[in-house]
């Protein structure tokens, strides 16, 4: 402190204490926050779990493109790869398949006590949702057991 804001005796004047008293407050007021925001574990791990979930929902829309990706893949290698006439019978199956189940579906409507009609419909729903790894997989399980029947045959 210069001598001139100070008296005759060395101590500061009380603009100067009130400057001091000021700067104090501002401090203490900086270190009780920090010391708030260490204690705050609630928040804490509220903004880690949002971190975290956030970086787990790029890792899965990652991960699940490339599994859309190698599934396409595979599809057309096992497309490529299977003969003429059993893609001719995986179609006309699927033709059959489709027809009976229109026909079981009108059936059901007719038939069906209401709470089944109802889980019917979710479970027609969410196979819509799916329906090309759903024909994918079928695909491949047809291609599968008629090359398994006609290895079969030939034994």
């Amino acid at each position: 402190m210069n001598d001139a804001s100070q008296d005759d005796t060395g101590t500061p004047t009380p603009e100067e204490l009130r400057e001091q008293v000021e700067r104090t407050r501002d401090r203490l007021g900086q270190t009780v926050e920090a010391l708030a925001a260490k204690a705050d574990l609630r928040g804490q791990a509220k903004n880690k779990a949002a971190l975290v979930k956030e970086r787990a929902a790029v890792k899965a829309g990652t991960a699940s493109g490339r599994m859309r990706h190698l599934t396409e893949q595979a599809a057309q290698r096992v497309k490529d790869g299977t003969p003429d006439a059993v893609l001719e019978e995986t179609a006309r199956v699927t033709a059959q398949l489709r027809e009976r189940t229109a026909r079981a579906g009108q059936y059901a409507a007719v038939k069906a006590p209401e709470p089944l009609r109802e889980r019917a419909e979710r479970a027609a729903t969410a196979v819509r949702a799916h329906r090309a790894p759903l024909l994918a997989g079928s695909a491949l399980l047809v291609a599968f057991l008629l090359v398994r029947r006609s290895r079969g045959r030939t034994r």
